[in-house]
């Protein structure tokens, strides 16, 4: 079996204002506890697979996964090789705070088999760092990306934010600019949104948090696409832009529905051996983790067996995102045509309306409906 490998680190040096990912304050010692709990998590999953699984891929993913020491980083590669085939040539991706990298530790990582950097960059401009609730200043940032270089990374990814508190589009315009100057391999450009329970929920709902206008923010979108297409990157799916053959294989398995294994507190995990799959999550509670690690016990929550509804449905909401579209034929080939009605319907419907275009038997969103991608995804839903 195929499948991708995800490790989640859900430690920061403090939790951004915007963040609702499972993450919390590291308090300085837990590390070298949570590596062992992943080792070992890693070993209770091989037992219990029904096949033997090769990956080609490994993401380091949090929180913030440089806070692990990278002889820590390198053991989880290690064993990640043993148990899981992890393939030479992988793609192995750390996330990365700029204001927790030295030289020292870039050049740990390299050697202890990292060769993808994602550079939490975010902005360039001090005022929206502190906004945002960033650790790391904006020279923290260029010298992390210029040290990462220097320590032999050839495949960085950087990750910015637009449509954020008091930015405007000339502001973002020069964010980007900043970032194409860096000659990056990938380019991850999102778009703040509220998420509920994160601080920034609570100063939107009191009137705190000014946002850039809805149409302020559309040209944001329009302009990322823009100025990135402009110096050389593909846009391949809806936030993301990649230099020819530099796009994120991890996040491609994702969305063409392969199996990945994911490890550490809160981990998703999607099993798909026959088409449909099931999908689960780790305990998120840290306690929780530990204690069902600590029984050897796996930390399975909330198991969902897709149905063949949900495995069609989920087919088209992700083959979407992609923006060379999906290919209709293995899906039918699959499936069967019939089970395919209901989406085909939506297809054509919004091939009548201009919002998706056919070649063939791709189907593909069009150039100009992709900034209402959402809108088309739950058509299919």
């Amino acid at each position: 079996m195929r499948a991708g490998l995800y490790i989640h680190f859900p430690f920061c040096l403090k939790k951004c204002l915007y963040c609702d990912f499972n993450s919390t304050a590291w308090s300085g010692d837990e590390l070298d506890g949570y590596v062992e709990l992943l080792l070992c998590e890693m070993e209770l999953r091989q037992k219990v697979l029904p096949e033997t699984v090769q990956a080609s891929t490994l993401y380091l993913g949090g929180g913030t996964p440089s806070l692990i020491a990278p002889e820590l980083v390198g053991r989880l590669i290690d064993q990640a090789a043993l148990r899981f085939g992890l393939e030479q040539g992988a793609e192995v991706t750390l996330e990365a705070n700029p204001g927790t990298l030295t030289p020292e530790r870039l050049a740990g990582y390299r050697a202890a088999g990292v060769n993808r950097l994602s550079l939490g960059i975010q902005s360039f401009e001090e005022r929206l760092l502190e906004r945002l609730g960033r650790v790391h200043t904006v020279d923290e940032a260029l010298a992390a990306f210029e040290q990462a270089r220097r320590a032999g990374f050839d495949n960085v990814s950087i990750d910015l934010m637009h449509s954020l508190p008091g930015q405007t589009l000339d502001d973002w315009r020069a964010a980007l600019a900043r970032g194409i100057a860096l000659a990056p391999e990938h380019v991850s450009a999102y778009a703040l949104s509220i998420e509920e329970g994160t601080p920034f929920e609570g100063l939107y709902q009191r009137g705190e948090l000014q946002l850039p206008a809805e149409e302020e923010a559309a040209r944001m979108f329009e302009t990322t696409a823009e100025m990135l297409t402009g110096a050389g990157y593909l846009h391949y799916e809806i936030s993301n832009f990649g230099l020819p053959g530099r796009f994120s294989r991890h996040n491609q398995s994702y969305w063409s529905r392969q199996s990945y294994l994911g490890f550490g507190s809160g981990a998703h995990s999607f099993w798909n051996p026959d088409g449909l799959g099931r999908r689960w999550n780790n305990a998120a509670d840290l306690d929780g983790y530990r204690a069902a690690i600590g029984a050897r016990l796996l930390p399975e929550r909330d198991e969902v067996r897709l149905s063949l509804e949900d495995a069609v449905a989920e087919s088209f909401f992700l083959g979407l995102r992609v923006l060379t579209g999906m290919d209709l034929a293995p899906l039918k080939a699959r499936f069967g045509e019939q089970a395919l009605a209901g989406q085909l319907a939506e297809v054509r419907g919004l091939l009548r309306a201009g919002l998706l275009v056919a070649e063939g038997e791709r189907i593909r969103l069009a150039d100009s409906s992709v900034i209402i991608a959402n809108s088309i995804f739950s058509r299919f839903l």
